[in-house]
């Protein structure tokens, strides 16, 4: 199983459209994905403001910032 964060925020159309590909790519393979309100924290704001929506794997350094698509998000979590 994969582990990730999902960075988003509340009436944010772009991570709308990311969310449709985690959760095809969920479909597919096992992914437990824990979604983090930005704006809940000012750090997360500052990090993560303008690049959401953001995929973060808790087991690799690099994040995966908009704009992505399926193909590349596969890549990103090792599935390719």
């Amino acid at each position: 199983m994969i582990v990730l964060y999902f960075y988003t925020t509340a009436g944010c159309h772009l991570c709308e459209q990311a969310e449709v590909l985690l959760n095809e790519l969920a479909s597919h393979v096992q992914l437990d994905i824990t979604i983090v309100d930005i704006a809940t924290d000012e750090k997360l704001i500052e990090q993560y403001g303008v690049r959401i929506p953001v995929v973060k794997r808790l087991d690799v350094p690099d994040d995966l910032g908009w704009p992505f698509d399926y193909g590349q998000l596969k890549v990103y979590l090792s599935l390719n």
